[in-house]
């Protein structure tokens, strides 16, 4: 993944934004923002610990007249502990308030409100009861995120929405504890799951629940399990396979340009007629064998780079079978 440094030029879309919010999550955030627009559910956008603004540019894209969203993250200010120094330095080195103004920029005409500071400072700066969305995004450390959740409950309206990351990450021990400690003990009530994110609600969680669980299993792109366990209903979503269809995305205001034609280009030449009539001596194709499905199957599921190993190695032995003398250049 780029660094903020390595990012020198504008993105020209959304996911040129170096981050970790994923397409599933793109889909989710989208979904429960235009809800409350059609619900006409007012409200204030938060977001506690911003990164390079991917998801912040998601948000900004759903901000409607009078509503403020509001960036809390350090910019790389000196964190106020020795444990969150230490996690800022292994984490985000790369993390400048100047990268994160350049995205957002990229797809906005002006920044959002900026918090540059701890997130346990957006108390002081926000007024309770003013946020329909927010997404705790910050310190992986139990007694910040802790802090965090009872900081968003404060200031959410009554049926809005809370989004935990990382809760459910190898490396982030302490949100998992923080999140589940608050599902069990503080009235949140998870409405989905993603991979990476827990949405929940201080509200009613049903009716928003089962508009999400029809809303997405009339999508065959994802996945929806459904769950109790403490008492909670637990709607696990996960992607079917890598492409999902997105969601309306913001517009760069600096797209990549559409590559010119070559210079002293002819016309294209004509497409030649692919039907089966212009090829009658086409080989019938082979019925596929279980080997053949096995080796499709492998080649899905096998990193990329190991694929292309795989791939290379085969067209090495299909050419070399071809140089060898008595060799048949064709297949009957």
């Amino acid at each position: 993944m780029a660094t903020a440094q390595e990012t020198h030029e504008y993105p020209g879309e959304l996911n040129d934004v170096p981050g970790w919010f994923w397409p599933l999550d793109q889909v989710l955030f989208s979904w429960f923002l235009e809800r409350q627009e059609r619900l006409d559910t007012r409200g204030d956008l938060l977001e506690l610990g911003a990164y390079l603004g991917k998801s912040a540019i998601l948000l900004g894209h759903r901000l409607r007249d009078g509503e403020t969203l509001t960036v809390c993250d350090l910019f790389g200010a000196e964190p106020p502990d020795a444990a969150n120094r230490a996690e800022a330095a292994k984490s985000y080195s790369s993390l400048t308030r100047q990268a994160f103004e350049r995205n957002y920029l990229a797809f906005h005409p002006t920044l959002p409100k900026i918090i540059q500071a701890p997130s346990s400072a957006v108390a002081d700066e926000v007024a309770p009861g003013t946020c329909r969305f927010v997404h705790i995004d910050a310190s992986h450390l139990y007694e910040h995120v802790e802090g965090d959740i009872g900081a968003a409950k404060e200031l959410l309206v009554p049926d809005g929405i809370v989004v935990l990351d990382d809760f459910r990450s190898e490396h982030t021990p302490g949100v998992a504890v923080a999140a589940w400690e608050a599902v069990l003990n503080r009235g949140l009530r998870p409405v989905c799951l993603s991979s990476q994110k827990l949405y929940g609600t201080w509200g009613d969680p049903e009716p928003v629940r089962e508009e999400l669980i029809a809303a997405l299993r009339g999508r065959d792109d994802i996945a929806v399990t459904v769950e109790r366990a403490a008492g909670h209903r637990l709607v696990r979503t996960r992607a079917r396979g890598k492409r999902l269809r997105p969601p309306s995305l913001p517009s760069s205001r600096h797209p990549a340009p559409v590559p010119a034609p070559e210079a002293g280009g002819t016309a294209a030449a004509p497409v030649p007629d692919r039907s089966p009539q212009a090829r009658p001596a086409a080989r019938a194709a082979r019925p596929s064998t279980p080997r053949d499905r096995t080796r499709r199957l492998a080649l899905d599921l096998l990193p990329p780079v190991v694929t292309r190993a795989v791939r290379r190695y085969r067209a090495q032995r299909r050419a070399k079978a071809g140089r060898t003398p008595g060799t048949a250049q064709s297949r009957p």
